[in-house]
């Protein structure tokens, strides 16, 4: 079984190098990674990957900027593992993460997602626990220990609160044969497609043992993008979306979640203060119409 780790890469290239030298530390050397450049402004990255050749490695430069959703679509259109993370160009492998998978895929072989337990740093690589985070621990308390999860159940649990770290998933790549991620949906788009999994009858294996470093930025894609309310209509449209989907299958409590993603409206109610603080009422109103729709 081979274990690929995809990294769709723009930004900090010492936060890539870091990532990169994660993955060469590993226990278990048997991996492959593919790092695909979206063009980033630095050549220092290509230089590097020539001075430090490994047959493990490789890098692919895209011939134009495709952005976010169009370079986790290239990764997985490179891919060739059984198995493929799409890990984030910040955050780190602990050593054992590729004989963590190992052994659970050997464990549950028909799972399509693998999560891992996950650690949180910051910027500097500390420890780190915002409100989201602690949030995701809290839903996460239910499927505590080694579990296999799937259907309905799954799919209702992650529309109340995702409780899922997309950069720290393993998937069976023959499950996302044919998939393609949601060029319309650049933040959210990990969340639409693990629910295309999980609606096709995925299977999840889930443990706790800790193998992942999220990092955790306050001004990532997915930060900035909250006070000019991109996030949040994007939410809208795919709740909404997802919601009559669910109802179509007839499960309807993952409908249910779906029409009413309580995180989500509170995480918009989190940020009111912020708005008001930095005397952006055009925000605060954003944000007011998410928590009410």
């Amino acid at each position: 079984m081979s274990i690929e780790i995809a990294i769709p890469y723009w930004g900090e290239p010492q936060l890539l190098f870091d990532a990169v030298a994660s993955v060469l530390h590993q226990t278990d050397p048997d991996w492959q990674l593919l790092v695909v450049d979206d063009c980033y402004p630095a050549p220092a990255v290509a230089v590097w990957f020539d001075e430090h050749p490994d047959p493990r490695i490789r890098y692919v430069r895209n011939e134009s900027n495709v952005g976010i959703a169009g370079n986790f679509q290239r990764c997985l259109d490179l891919a060739v593992g059984d198995r493929v993370t799409f890990m984030g160009c910040d955050d780190l492998l602990k050593p054992e993460y590729v004989a963590l998978v190992r052994e659970l895929a050997a464990l549950e072989p028909a799972a399509d997602l693998i999560q891992v337990g996950v650690e949180v740093i910051d910027e500097e690589g500390e420890p780190f626990e915002p409100l989201s985070d602690r949030i995701k621990a809290r839903l996460r308390r239910r499927h505590r220990g080694a579990k296999v999860l799937q259907g309905e159940e799954l799919a209702a649990s992650l529309l109340l609160g995702n409780w899922f770290y997309w950069p720290s998933l393993s998937f069976r790549r023959e499950a996302l044969v044919g998939r393609r991620f949601r060029q319309d949906l650049p933040i959210i788009l990990d969340l639409a497609l693990i629910l295309d999994v999980i609606t096709d009858g995925g299977v999840v294996r889930v443990d706790d043992r800790v193998g992942f470093s999220y990092r955790r930025h306050r001004h990532s894609l997915s930060s900035t993008a909250l006070m000019d309310g991109t996030r949040f209509a994007d939410e809208r449209r795919f709740f909404a979306e997802t919601s009559a989907t669910m109802r179509g299958r007839q499960w309807t409590r993952a409908a249910r979640a779906a029409r009413l993603h309580p995180t989500s409206r509170l995480y918009a109610a989190s940020l009111i203060p912020s708005a008001v603080r930095q005397g952006d009422p055009v925000a605060a109103g954003r944000l007011v119409r998410h928590i009410v729709a």
